[in-house]
């Protein structure tokens, strides 16, 4: 069994990765640190898993295996500055730490993408999970990028859940604002885009064209629903964008390119991404939808967990969605 201690554990990135962890066939959790919750049972915390675990929020993690970092941007550092980690145990940080900056104390982060960076993430000992926004809008252009086939602007509108804000409320994030409103934010400005250029360019795209991303907020709770475009380079037909697309995820236990247009349902609550593809006057047209906690978040994580211990990808991801 792998022993595992999650840090910052109220948030909702834990309480997803625990709803996950608990049911994983290899992984016993042996610590949920939170300061100022020690001593308060989890189950108080996160309701959903009333009856699920008798586990206590501590303030110290004992000697786990691998340790999953849910403690909000910028704070990670922090954390490994004051705590002695055995080089031994292996480090899963869902932060934004160190995606773009990965030495830190003598260790090196692999980003998580588990689609581009699979063999890497094998050998891993520490692991930068990528961002939500992020993760689907790389999901929908690295198979373009892999032939250098990104040479026109990119367009990316993408609407998130309320839950891709964080569990700390604040004035665009609570009931009698998110409901019933949609809003944009950060349009052109986004700090998940650094990743995403660097990610794409890393993947073989190094002149890389500019990116236009409007971020939405939905009035919703769950998920990522990502509508991206480009100009189709005249180097490669239609067919061929779309043989390219089914070839680079036929490996991939989660992400499917769909014939049929694709609705957020499909994806809530599951470790899925789905694509589908269209062509219109000339531009390629990429549908992107990842559940922002699971896919864009704790779900990858466990992922990525899995591949750096030699387990099957998929094992405690068998996640049943709820289309209605």
């Amino acid at each position: 069994m792998i022993n595992v201690s999650i840090a910052g554990g109220t948030g909702y990135t834990a309480g997803e990765l625990l709803r996950i962890l608990l049911r994983h066939p290899e992984v016993n959790i042996e610590s949920v640190v939170s300061a100022s919750s020690a001593g308060t049972p989890v189950a108080e915390m996160h309701r959903d898993l009333l009856g699920e675990t008798n586990l206590v929020f501590s303030d110290a993690f004992r000697q786990p295996d691998v340790i999953f970092l849910c403690l909000g941007h910028g704070l990670s550092r922090a954390f490994l500055k004051e705590n002695d980690i055995p080089a031994s145990c292996k480090i899963i940080d869902l932060g934004n730490d160190f995606r773009n900056d990965p030495v830190f104390n003598g260790r090196n982060f692999v980003f998580g993408l588990c689609e581009q960076n699979r063999d890497r993430i094998r050998t891993a000992n520490n692991v930068a999970n990528p961002g939500c926004f992020a993760t689907s809008i790389m999901l929908a252009l690295l198979p373009l990028a892999c032939r250098k086939l990104l040479t026109d602007e990119i367009h990316v509108h993408a609407i998130t859940g309320s839950t891709g804000a964080g569990k700390k409320p604040a004035e665009t994030t609570h009931f009698s604002y998110r409901d019933n409103n949609i809003s944009v934010y950060k349009p052109f400005a986004h700090q998940h885009l650094e990743e995403i250029a660097l990610t794409l360019a890393g993947a073989g795209n190094s002149a890389l064209p500019q990116i236009n991303f409007v971020p939405i907020r939905g009035d919703f709770t769950r998920g990522i629903f990502a509508s991206v475009y480009t100009k189709r380079s005249e180097t490669i037909s239609e067919q061929a964008v779309t043989d390219l697309y089914e070839a680079y995820y036929r490996s991939s236990p989660f992400v499917f390119v769909s014939k049929q247009p694709v609705n957020l349902k499909e994806v809530v609550n599951t470790n899925k991404g789905l694509l589908h593809i269209e062509f219109h006057n000339g531009y390629i047209h990429i549908t992107s939808i990842i559940d922002n906690l699971v896919k864009g978040a704790s779900g990858q994580a466990v992922q990525n967990m899995n591949l750096m211990f030699g387990l099957d990808e998929t094992a405690g991801l068998k996640l049943k969605g709820s289309v209605f």
